[in-house]
């Protein structure tokens, strides 16, 4: 099929407003990488002067949506949003964002780019993720439950771990259910950076809450929260030619944003519309979106809760 329709700003937005929103910063881009790995710092030191069950699991869920956070601005640099200097936005993008949760940016880039051309039509990489929907609310509820204890991770990871002792093979180059990169060049480096964020861990102090926050993070709340980034950009939106409907924005509160939806990700209607928009333009990309009357094109819900409502609007089979 054909690409999907482009939306034309200069018919949106006043030039004015358009350079506006496509300003960008490399300071502000490089802040929000400095704002995620010192949210995980505060996390640990909070464990460290408080340790109970309540400080560890507000540290597994704060630090599994800044790990979320992380692929996100991954896909920030993806686009070219995180600094200004292309050198700088691919490193810090790469090593910085992608390489801590086992992604990797070239990859990610030419694998989301597809995405956006083709969104919610059958060549689209990302179809898969949106088309089973809606589901039951069984179905979610064992998904969420293979999530949180560890299973979808274990799928995920343990045989991109176990290529490392067969012979190389040609991989693709990132998982259909996640950000995950596959091939044992990227598998390599994961390993090694994490194994020097061990050592970091370690020398401060805190070697005990790499295994128990950052790794299990990792392997539970990250996946559950992905999942519902997953279901909540794409799942029962419009596969017609409008690109107005194409994809989801999700109001989210100040709880959502620190524990589902960090760093603007759920203005992702506004973001396919206008791709290069600066994550942290696109608040106010739909606040003029609402002013001029489009919002009324686009599918917009109130909250989390209400997009799981209807992504399990299913009946379950008898």
């Amino acid at each position: 099929m054909p690409a999907v329709a482009r939306i034309d700003p200069k018919t949106v937005f006043t030039p004015e407003e358009w350079r506006q929103l496509t300003s960008r910063s490399s300071l502000r881009g490089l802040w929000l990488v400095l704002h995620a790995w010192g949210t995980i710092a505060a996390c640990m030191a909070l464990l460290m002067l408080w340790p109970n069950p309540l400080t560890w699991l507000l540290a597994v869920m704060v630090v599994g949506t800044r790990q979320l956070g992380l692929a996100i601005l991954m896909h920030e640099a993806a686009h070219g949003g995180l600094c200004t200097n292309r050198t700088i936005n691919e490193w810090v993008g790469q090593w910085l964002c992608a390489v801590p949760v086992g992604a990797d940016l070239p990859s990610y880039r030419a694998y989301h780019l597809q995405h956006h051309k083709f969104t919610q039509q059958p060549e689209d990489p990302d179809l898969s993720l949106s088309a089973p929907f809606p589901i039951s609310k069984d179905s979610f509820g064992r998904k969420a439950i293979r999530d949180l204890t560890g299973q979808t991770f274990i799928k995920q990871r343990l045989p991109l771990l176990l290529s490392l002792f067969r012979p190389a093979a040609k991989d693709a180059a990132v998982s259909h259910e996640s950000f995950v990169a596959t091939g044992r060049e990227k598998m390599l480096r994961f390993l090694g950076l994490n194994a020097l964020l061990f050592a970091v861990f370690w020398l401060a102090g805190a070697g005990i809450w790499y295994v128990g926050v950052w790794l299990l993070a990792m392997a539970t709340w990250l996946s559950l929260v992905t999942r519902v980034r997953n279901i909540a950009e794409h799942a029962c939106t419009s596969t017609g030619e409008d690109p107005f409907s194409h994809a989801r924005t999700t109001l989210a509160g100040p709880i959502e944003r620190a524990l589902i939806a960090p760093y603007w990700v759920n203005y992702h209607a506004e973001h396919h519309l206008f791709m290069y928009l600066p994550c942290y333009h696109l608040a106010e990309a739909h606040r003029q979106l609402v002013e001029k009357g489009l919002i009324k094109r686009m599918e917009v819900r109130r909250g989390y809760l209400e997009v799981i409502r209807l992504a399990t609007s299913r009946a379950t089979a008898l």
